[in-house]
C-alpha cells in the first residue's frame, strides 16, 4: 500500500514538478523558521497527521521521525499524548498506522 502512495506522489511530481517543488520549498521554509530540531518537527507533524486521520501522512512522518532519530517509544508516546485532544478511536487508528511502519514485516 505504501508503495502505491509513493508511486502516486512520484507521478504527480513528474506531471507537475513546479507544484511539488513549491510544496517542498514550503516544507523546508517551515522547518527553518524556528528553533525546533528535525525530530521534534516530525513528531509535531505526526500529531497533525493523526488529527486529520491521514494514514499516508502518519506513515510518512513515522518514517521521517525515525530518520531524524526518534525511537518507537517516542513515536508511540507522541500519539498516545493526543488522546484527550483528538480522542481514543483516532489515536488507536494512528497507532495502528504507526505500527505498520515500526513493526518488522512478517
Amino acid at each position: 500500500m505504501e508503495e502505491i502512495k509513493v508511486a502516486h506522489y512520484l507521478k504527480v511530481k513528474q506531471g507537475s514538478p513546479d507544484f511539488i517543488a513549491a510544496v517542498e520549498a514550503l516544507g523546508q521554509a517551515i522547518k527553518e523558521s524556528g528553533p525546533l530540531d528535525e525530530k521534534t518537527v516530525q513528531l509535531v507533524q505526526l500529531a497533525g497527521a493523526a488529527a486529520i486521520h491521514s494514514e499516508g501522512a502518519v506513515h510518512s512522518h513515522v518514517r521521517r521521525a525515525l530518520e531524524a532519530g526518534a525511537g518507537a517509544k517516542e513515536i508511540r508516546q507522541s500519539l498516545i499524548a493526543l488522546t484527550s485532544t483528538i480522542g481514543f478511536p483516532t489515536v488507536m487508528a494512528a497507532l495502528s498506522w504507526a505500527d505498520e511502519m515500526l513493526e518488522p514485516k512478517r
